[in-house]
């Protein structure tokens, strides 16, 4: 079975929803399987310890979890138009991976919520994808054939999905047609790559 990491932090649940609507992308194309994991907070004064099974929602991802996918979609709120610290800690905590080169050659994809429309959401995700290219991963993106990406009038961009959640209501139609589409372009991509090694 091929495998599809959704790899994400939720604070507030958004980006959490956003994952789950691109599992049930990568769920819809046959032979194909999404796994979620989050990773946990992080502190700003001391060594935060976490539970090692979260109380609700995925599990806490691993090394191996990273290891043995196929493809990858990750996700993050933005701060300051960045990914948030408790998910760029994990990424740093992948240089094992990087000297194996584990990841080279797998589609990778991102996505983000912001509180705002100019949150920084598409600065987000270009440095989401800088230590999956340093990883060799193959980037995709939402291409212009997306309609859901022509008609949005929320989140949405060619760089991946987003969400603007300005006025706290759920994610938009558009911005769940355009989650599962990237994790069906994803899912798509990393059977044709496993067929072709």
């Amino acid at each position: 079975m091929t495998k599809i990491l959704v790899l994400y932090f939720s604070r507030n649940g958004t980006t959490a929803d956003m994952a789950n609507h691109i599992a049930r992308g990568v769920a819809s194309v046959d032979g194909v399987e999404a796994v979620l994991r989050t990773v946990p907070d992080v502190s700003t004064v001391c060594e935060k310890t976490a539970e090692s099974i979260p109380a609700h929602g995925a599990l806490y991802a691993t090394i191996d979890d990273l290891k043995s996918c196929d493809g990858l979609a990750l996700g993050s709120p933005t701060h300051f138009g960045n990914m948030a610290a408790p998910l760029k800690y994990f990424i740093d905590s992948t240089t094992e991976i990087w000297f194996s080169g584990a990841l080279s050659g797998k589609p990778a994809g991102v996505f983000t919520s912001t509180g705002s429309m100019h949150g920084g959401q598409e600065s987000t995700l270009l440095s989401m994808m800088l230590p999956l290219l340093h990883h060799g991963m193959l980037i995709l993106g939402l291409p212009s054939t997306e309609h859901a990406l022509r008609e949005t009038t929320s989140g949405g961009t060619p760089y991946g999905p987003s969400h603007v959640s300005t006025d706290h209501s759920g994610l938009s139609d558009h911005e769940k047609a355009l989650c599962k589409a990237l994790g069906t372009r994803l899912a798509k991509t990393a059977l044709q790559l496993k067929k072709a090694a």
